[in-house]
This record gives structure tokens, C-alpha cells and sequence, in this order.
């Protein structure tokens, strides 16, 4: 019952120091970086299309809290208040937008939630 008791140290290997050692993948199965088919755009992107505030871009257009068919372009169908990064607005009508839903939303004319229906 006398068994040695063995201390392993670190085993020496003899790869350099920094590469990394290769799975059950074959070597070559992948394409280099260098071999891929080069795209117009990145990989799993789209070129999209430049946002814009629409009351900017038409002076006409007035935010009123009165006018429910126009709010209604900028809340959910959940009725929550989209944000700007979503619908384009700059942040000056996005503020005004949000006071004339409120207000819209206190008189009645848009819901607080889907629950609230005429």
C-alpha cells in the first residue's frame, strides 16, 4: 500500500507559445476572411433609409391635441407613445407630440389602454 504519490506539473507542450489547438474541425473547411465573395454592404446589414421629422419637413403640419387620426400615427396599438428613434421626429416635435397625446389621452379622444375602447 505504499503507492507514490505523483505531483504532475504543467505539461510542456510543444505548439508555440499563443496558438490555440484545433477541434475535430478539419483543417480548410472554412473560407479565409481573405476568400469570401465581398458585398457591397457589410454582412447582415441593409442600407436604410434617412429618418425625418415629418412636421419639420412639411411647416403645414401642426401638432394639436385635438386631432386624434394624427396622434394615432405616433402611439402603439397598445396605445403606448412611440419613440422618436422610431418614428423619426426630432426631439423638440417629439416633446410637443408627447404633451398633445397626454392632453388627447385626459379628454378622452385617445385611450390610456387597449381596455379603454369607445
Amino acid at each position: 500500500m505504499s503507492e507514490e504519490v505523483k505531483t504532475a506539473a504543467p505539461a510542456q507542450s510543444d505548439r508555440p507559445q499563443g496558438s490555440r489547438p484545433q477541434g475535430d474541425r478539419p483543417q480548410g473547411s472554412r473560407p479565409q476572411r481573405s476568400e469570401r465573395p465581398q458585398r457591397g454592404a457589410p454582412r447582415g446589414r441593409f442600407q436604410r433609409r434617412r429618418k425625418f421629422c415629418k412636421f419639420c419637413a412639411d411647416k403645414s403640419l401642426t401638432i394639436d391635441h385635438k386631432d386624434p387620426d394624427l396622434l394615432r400615427g405616433f402611439i402603439t396599438e397598445r396605445y403606448k407613445i412611440l419613440p422618436s428613434r422610431v418614428t423619426g421626429t426630432c426631439s423638440k416635435h417629439q416633446r410637443f407630440l408627447t404633451t398633445a397625446i397626454k392632453r388627447a389621452r385626459v379628454l378622452a379622444l385617445v385611450p390610456f389602454t387597449p381596455l379603454h375602447h369607445d
